[in-house]
């Protein structure tokens, strides 16, 4: 059973039918005993990053989420702003504090002309080609959907693993152990978006 974090700013319709598309149990959810006795979670996001953190917040699920990613070690994957939220801090409309699950910042795009903010469109991803996320999927060649303003700068090279070119090196996934996530839409990504949450789903961690 998947479960996705219903706090009311996510992409949830999209990405529940990505997933029972792919043949999976899911359902969408706030309650904390049903998040606990799901296999797996799934953080998504769409808008500003203080606004999902008090979200979060009111729903009382912050620590709750805290335990499932790092004490429990449950798989979670972060998609879009679900992703920025696994920082440290983000400087989106003034300083908030995030979820702290990786050693990162939340920055905004700085990019040069004619590149604009935010950041819509198609683009091809580089990693590892024996990475088992991306298995079935070709670096460089491979494009998958961002809609961004800000973007992860991670403090550990390790965590990071794939990125996408926009002016600059940026940061599109992240891993460490149990938790993973993208600065893209997998579920919007047509067939390479589905075939990572596939793999996501298959793997044993």
């Amino acid at each position: 059973m998947i479960a996705i974090v219903d706090y009311g700013m996510g992409n949830v319709r999209s990405l529940r039918n990505a997933f029972e598309y792919l043949g999976e149990d899911v359902i969408v959810t706030s309650d904390r005993d049903e998040l606990a006795s799901a296999d797996r979670i799934v953080l998504p996001g769409v808008g500003a990053f203080g606004d999902a953190m008090r979200a979060i917040r009111e729903r009382d699920l912050q620590a709750f989420l805290t335990r499932q990613a790092l004490e429990v070690k449950k798989p979670i994957l972060g998609v879009c702003l679900g992703m920025q939220l696994f920082a440290k801090s983000s400087s989106e409309h003034g300083n908030h504090e995030g979820l702290g699950w990786i050693d990162a910042d939340i920055r905004r795009l700085a990019v040069p002309a004619p590149l604009k903010v935010p950041h819509v469109g198609w683009n091809e991803l580089h990693f590892s080609p024996d990475d088992w996320l991306f298995k079935g999927i070709r670096s460089g060649e491979a494009n998958f959907y961002f809609v961004h303003s800000f973007h992860m700068a991670c403090h550990r090279g390790q965590d990071l693993i794939a990125t996408t070119d926009y002016g600059s090196p940026v940061t599109a996934v992240v891993r460490s152990g149990n938790l993973i996530a993208a600065q893209f839409h997998p579920e919007k990504s047509q067939d390479n978006g589905l075939k990572m949450l596939g793999n996501w789903v298959q793997h044993t961690f």
